[in-house]
């Protein structure tokens, strides 16, 4: 007598279990199917009632989960509709953006604000890049000696101190691509992309590692300008810099930058805890590095192309300024009226 109330107990619940899937599961496996297909990226593939069920669907699976917790009901029928209830939130409640709404909303003012966001450190970071210029200028000009230190030896041909005027007019203006300071040119892009790249990913070690970078980074430039500079040719070599130079040196300020605001933000997290600090920070740094990354590109084209096709140092303090000029603006005026809402 007493197995058979037993037996009853236990089969009363699975009853109830199976009648309770066998009214509402075909509407669960409907969802299901609609929720599979936009994970996949095959959202295109539904059909207008598929989409317009979406929602009703949704708030009825939320029905169904809420009857089954309440009556205690089959355990792994509850798991299954906390798991389908979880995967059509994201589909239901959250932001689908393409990769071109992104990109627009990124360009279009996203990436401003993450850099406006980060001002203080680009303060840090643009102190520390003219500080490690001007300490390798002053070694150099206090002994030449330096220079062999700062400055890779596959590059001291004539570019070294004591190289006359000629030879080192000869270098910034025709016959560039005879010349080794084309092969110099491609060198610091290549450098400085790595040291953009560097100088962010070492940002959590309290952003000691990327000062550090940036100074030495720098340090190289200040010495080969200080030999420019020694026979009269400050303006001609800064112009030949600027025409890749102001996108690229841009681009390691707002890398450093990135890289110092991860490290202060771990080294002073505030009210916040430290792990909270380093995600919110990582988070802005992140998105200026995408940005950053967009800026070596283009410093890439122009050292390639622009470099190439303008012998004069007027038209290249000309594109220079005006790419100078285009990214403060950018970065000054875009997206302040959608910033200021938030």
């Amino acid at each position: 007598m007493n197995d058979m109330i037993g037996n009853s107990d236990i089969a009363l619940p699975a009853l109830r279990s199976d009648r309770f899937r066998l009214e509402r599961e075909s509407d669960w496996i409907r969802l299901e199917e609609i929720v599979t297909k936009m994970e996949k990226g095959k959202a295109r593939k539904l059909s207008d009632e598929d989409v317009l069920a979406l929602p009703t669907l949704y708030r009825t699976l939320l029905s169904s989960l809420s009857i089954a917790r309440e009556n205690s009901l089959d355990a792994g029928l509850t798991d299954y509709l906390e798991g389908l209830a979880l995967r059509s939130y994201f589909l239901v409640y959250g932001t689908q953006t393409s990769f071109g709404g992104w990109l627009k909303d990124f360009l279009g003012g996203g990436w401003s604000r993450a850099v406006r966001a980060i001002q203080l450190d680009i303060w840090i970071a643009l102190s520390v890049m003219i500080a490690g210029a001007l300490i390798g200028y002053i070694l150099v000009a206090g002994d030449s000696d330096w220079f062999y230190a700062l400055v890779p030896g596959n590059f001291a041909d004539v570019r070294v101190p004591g190289a006359t005027e000629e030879a080192l007019r000869g270098t910034l203006f025709g016959g560039q691509e005879q010349d080794g300071l084309g092969v110099f040119a491609a060198f610091l892009f290549s450098n400085n992309a790595q040291v953009a790249i560097l100088a962010f990913a070492l940002g959590f070690a309290f952003a000691i590692p990327s000062i550090l970078l940036l100074i030495h980074n720098m340090a190289l430039l200040g010495a080969m300008l200080w030999v420019f500079a020694q026979r009269g040719l400050t303006a001609d070599f800064v112009g030949w810099l600027s025409i890749h130079g102001t996108t690229e040196l841009f681009a390691i300020l707002l890398a450093g930058a990135a890289g110092i605001h991860v490290g202060r933000s771990l080294a002073f997290p505030g009210a916040k805890s430290h792990l909270q600090a380093a995600s919110d920070a990582g988070k802005r740094a992140a998105l200026v590095m995408v940005g950053v990354i967009i800026m070596l590109i283009c410093a890439g084209l122009l050292e390639g192309f622009a470099r190439q096709l303008i012998d004069n140092s007027i038209g290249r303090y000309a594109v220079g300024g005006a790419m100078l000029l285009l990214w403060l603006i950018y970065f000054i005026g875009f997206g302040r009226k959608v910033g200021a809402g938030r």
